[in-house]
């Protein structure tokens, strides 16, 4: 016997009537899970089911890092230009537009300082929805700027990498940001001021080649991939296999490149328990 059983022959909908199913309701992780994305939302972007940490932005990791998402943003209005004239398939200010369009972003990093659970803290968030994540002149001067504004007032900086590497746009000008945030970095550890390294999902390239393994603690979230050429390139160039999850961060993490691994759910009290404990303090609950 049929659970439903139509009473009238013949019903059309037309057009205009029909609902189309709005978009977003649902998220389907790689492992092929269906999480509902408002359980995601409340589950800091985890996949309940299989751990998976879906890739977030700025936006989200302040929401997380900052007590009730309050903060200040610092050089907010700092953006990219075009001195060497870049063009491919497209002039280099007609992408920049477009991803600014699309993100609502200035360039691929964000920086701000608030209070996380009652101290003050700089965090630098990268941002990947931005041209992947790529590090041109304005994300190096922010990182930097945000490093000065740690020696300035004394306060612990974090900076979350999230990037494709070097921005091959700016050429040049984009491999000079290794050597100027490393440098800030250096005056940071002479000052004895604290700096950790969050390296999420993907962290690759001239990120990885600088600031992204040069904190005094290096901590990453599960499953991401962590390395400075992709797996294929690496194969390739040594004509070797590779071994099973090369890259990702429990490998780094086995091999001593990373301090820890934490979900995503205990970022916020594991980064201030360090903090507290490098320190000196009382641990705060």
């Amino acid at each position: 016997m049929s659970w439903f059983k139509r009473k009238t022959k013949g019903i059309t909908t037309t057009t205009e009537e029909k609902k189309d199913t709005p978009k977003g309701l649902w998220y389907k992780s790689p492992t092929g899970k269906i999480v509902d994305t408002e359980e995601l939302e409340k589950n800091y972007y985890v996949s309940p089911e299989d751990g998976y940490h879906v890739r977030i932005g700025s936006k989200e990791y302040f929401e997380i890092l900052f007590d009730d998402n309050k903060f200040k943003e610092l050089d907010k209005n700092l953006e990219s230009k075009d001195p060497l004239k870049f063009e491919d398939t497209k002039k280099y200010p007609e992408r920049l537009k477009a991803a600014q369009d699309k993100t609502k972003l200035k360039d691929a990093v964000r920086t701000a300082v608030g209070k996380s659970k009652g101290k003050d803290l700089v965090v630098a968030c990268m941002d990947f929805a931005f041209i992947g994540g790529s590090m041109g002149s304005v994300v190096g001067e922010k990182i930097a700027r945000a490093a000065d504004y740690s020696l300035k007032h004394n306060i612990p900086l974090m900076v979350i990498s999230k990037s494709g590497g070097a921005r091959m746009m700016e050429a040049a000008l984009s491999l000079m940001q290794l050597a100027k945030t490393s440098v800030k970095l250096a005056q940071l550890a002479e000052a004895k001021i604290p700096y950790i390294s969050l390296c999420t999902d993907p962290t690759t390239g001239g990120t990885t080649a600088s600031f992204a393994m040069l904190g005094d603690i290096n901590i990453s979230e599960p499953g991401a991939l962590i390395g400075f050429a992709g797996p294929r390139i690496v194969r390739d160039t040594t004509g070797k296999e590779l071994p099973e999850g090369f890259q990702t961060s429990e490998f780094l993490l086995e091999h001593g490149f990373l301090d820890f691994i934490t979900v995503r759910k205990e970022l916020k009290n594991k980064v201030n328990q360090y903090l507290d404990l490098i320190t000196n303090q009382p641990l705060r609950a």
